[in-house]
């Protein structure tokens, strides 16, 4: 089963983004960032969601993200399916925060069950068949809408298509120029057709990914 390690996010200002992300999530090690100066505008086709046990995690994190510096998107709201909130951070990221539950069942942590890193392509079928030719099982799958596949790791991954993850998040779909994002793991080195690079795993130090 292919591994996804991590993300990496292609910043401006790597300081001041780890800062955020420790910040405003506590995150470490399953989303990194480097420094980069390509350019892009707009939505860059993915985001990133945390999901979680309750509503009382869901606003905890959505309250340090806003005060760590992030815009609010779509503020936190009981939905048909749970409660939860977006967010874009400083660096530009989209950010969701979420949960199925409606009640919270017990005390108030900041425990992230996982990280979901959601690719907007141009054809779903078409990149749920090159993922799946570089060795990626399909977990789930809905025709040409959605693909969510076996992944080990920190990190989950799945397909929607680039429209309907704009208006998922509440974002303008209009975007171009670089996705500022790579994914590290153990599939290979490769681009998929919509552009997103994979790339192997870094050395560790002491058990610690080394920056990049």
């Amino acid at each position: 089963m292919t591994t996804l390690h991590s993300v990496v996010l292609e910043v401006a200002d790597r300081s001041s983004a780890e800062r955020f992300l420790t910040d405003a999530f506590g995150l470490s090690g399953q989303v990194r960032v480097r420094e980069s100066s390509a350019e892009t505008t707009g939505f860059r086709d993915f985001t990133l969601s945390l999901t979680v046990a309750q509503p009382s995690t869901v606003s905890s994190l959505f309250e340090t993200a806003v005060a760590a510096g992030a815009t609010v998107v779509k503020p936190v709201t009981k939905l048909l399916w749970g409660y939860g909130g977006v967010v874009e951070s400083p660096d530009g990221t989209i950010w969701k925060v979420a949960t199925s539950a409606k009640k919270d069942t017990g005390p108030a942590t900041r425990a992230i069950d996982s990280v979901v890193l959601l690719l907007g392509c141009a054809d779903v079928a078409v990149s749920k068949k090159f993922y799946v030719d570089h060795g990626l099982a399909v977990a789930r799958s809905f025709g040409r809408k959605y693909v969510e596949f076996a992944t080990t790791g920190p990190i989950k991954l799945g397909l929607y298509g680039r429209r309907a993850l704009a208006k998922d998040a509440g974002v303008p779909v209009d975007g171009n120029g670089s996705h500022r994002i790579a994914l590290s793991g153990d599939a290979g080195n490769f681009v998929d057709p919509d552009g997103f690079v994979w790339e192997p795993m870094p050395a560790t130090v002491d058990g610690d990914l080394t920056s990049r």
